[in-house]
């Protein structure tokens, strides 16, 4: 009897290690299903959410009850949040819908927001210009979730500034990072770094000069103050008063590293002096300041602006010779050298083996290909390139959709722009009003006022204001037709957006 209960006893914990072990395998084994199958529904995923997130009708309806139907508060990982604001910042989504799926991202999710995150959620909001609302995120962040607050969120603050307002504001601004969103904080060269950053990046050197003179007894200066000024110097174009920078950085001590010569050899390139930037790639070599993979891409982007070919081929084939890697960049450098030659052959050669190399084409690749097939290849080239583009489902970058609804326009494919658009709005893209423009102009021209309406009402329900040009053009032909309800509707939901969205953050850049 003792027996048969013992075997009972060890016949059921046998059973139930199995079981133990049983689960233990499949949660392993869904661990590594999801880990090797994440990036396909992930990806779909988020373009679901992006696409919900432009679609719903701003400001008529609150966005939270739509997020709390279709995003579950178990779903809500940083990864997942970063990449929907990655998308809603590429889609020119927005700010405020951008801003109301972070907080919501806060509120329900069990884990803490990501500086990655809150970095991009601050970037969407001051391009935009909603600079009230991105100083209230920063408070909200300092009191709730302090350690947020880095050097990149407040360069990204400053600079944008920098860009859209006043000099005297810029360095508000900086006084108030200073005593309100970093109070007891000790200031040093990295900060002071940022706010030289924020004027030179916009080429605004009078300011950058006016700044250092007036704070570096402050700040400790270091190497890097002395390449951002610099860099400063070489994005105004003036590569005459950057080398005069440079030389008197040299006179006060300063030794220069491998950003400073790539910063000169890139000035120089820029403006075709390919042989000025092989000499200092020499002088690098001779110091053992080993050129790096951005050093050797810049040669050969400044051999195609000198239409050296074969300069820009040897130095693309010798990159694996001096232990380096061909990447996006440098392709992209060689395709440009290749365009800039008309040699659009080669250029899609390369291209190809990028695919074969499995080294990813990226939005350059893809606008110094459209140039290149504009000018060679003429609409059928370019359709060609753009349905190879579309089957991959690659969204380009503004700059690339404008360039293309432009030419789609000029050349009479209006049927093309209006794939363009609808395709970049299945994708959950916001169109940038140039783009609109572009087409809506096409569109009246051939009287397909329904088609332009259509565009005209998607943009102002994603919550971005179509331009003066384009309303006036619309008021005008829906008069004509005797549309006056779809005008009194368009009206309508410009009121309605006025009434939120600031007068400043009107107009879009790119």
């Amino acid at each position: 009897m003792r027996e048969g209960k013992m075997t009972s006893l060890l016949k059921k914990k046998k059973s139930s290690l199995i079981i133990q072990l049983s689960k233990a395998n499949l949660s392993l084994f869904i661990s590594v299903v999801h880990k090797s199958s994440t990036p396909f529904p992930l990806t779909s995923e988020i373009d679901r959410i992006t696409r919900i997130i432009n679609d719903h009708p701003f400001p008529e309806e609150p966005l939270e009850p739509t997020l709390l139907r279709q995003i579950p508060p178990v779903s809500l990982s940083p990864p997942f949040v970063e990449n929907v604001l990655g998308r809603l910042f590429s889609a020119h989504s927005n700010g405020l819908k951008a801003l109301e799926f972070f907080n919501y991202s806060i509120h329900h999710s069990q884990l803490a927001p990501s500086v990655d995150a809150f970095e991009k959620t601050l970037h969407i909001l001051t391009r935009m210009r909603y600079f009230d609302k991105a100083w209230e995120l920063m408070m909200d962040m300092k009191r709730s979730h302090p350690s947020l607050l880095t050097l990149k969120s407040m360069s990204i603050m400053l600079s944008k500034i920098a860009k859209f307002q006043s000099y005297e504001d810029t360095l508000e601004a900086f006084k108030r990072m200073e005593t309100e969103v970093f109070p007891g904080k000790d200031f040093g060269a990295d900060e002071f770094n940022v706010m030289l950053r924020a004027f030179c990046s916009e080429r605004e050197m009078k300011e950058a000069r006016s700044v250092f003179r007036k704070m570096h007894y402050r700040f400790p200066t270091n190497t890097k103050t002395m390449n951002i000024l610099l860099l400063g110097f070489k994005e105004s174009g003036d590569v005459t008063a950057m080398e005069l920078f440079y030389h008197e950085m040299v006179r006060r001590g300063f030794n220069p590293n491998g950003m400073t010569y790539n910063i000169r050899i890139d000035a120089y390139c820029k403006k075709g002096c390919l042989g000025d930037g092989l000499r200092l790639l020499e002088e690098m070599e001779r110091l053992h300041c080993l050129p790096t993979l951005e050093t050797i891409t810049t040669l050969i982007h400044g051999a195609g602006v000198a239409r050296n070919i074969p300069k820009a081929r040897q130095l693309f084939d010798e990159i694996p010779k001096r232990n380096l890697h061909h990447d996006t960049g440098a392709y992209n450098a060689m395709i440009s050298s290749l365009i800039r030659s008309r040699d659009i052959n080669s250029a899609i050669e390369l291209m190809e083996e990028m695919d074969r190399k499995q080294i990813e084409c990226d939005g350059i690749t893809y606008h110094t290909m459209f140039l290149g097939t504009m000018k060679s290849s003429g609409i059928e080239g370019v359709c060609e390139l753009y349905d190879k583009m579309t089957e991959r489902n690659f969204v380009p970058k503004t700059r690339t959709v404008v360039m293309l609804m432009k030419f789609f326009c000029e050349n009479q494919h209006l049927q093309q722009g209006l794939h363009l658009w609808d395709y970049l709005v299945q994708k959950g893209q916001c169109p940038h009003s140039h783009a609109l423009d572009l087409l809506v102009t096409g569109l009246c021209s051939r009287r397909r006022l329904r088609e332009a309406y259509r565009c005209c009402k998607q943009m102002l329900e994603r919550g971005r204001h179509m331009s003066e040009r384009v309303y006036q053009m619309m008021q005008r032909n829906l008069r004509q037709y005797y549309e006056t309800d779809k005008l009194m509707e368009l009206d309508r939901m410009i009121s309605k957006l006025q009434s939120v969205l600031p007068q400043s953050a009107k107009k879009e850049t790119y």
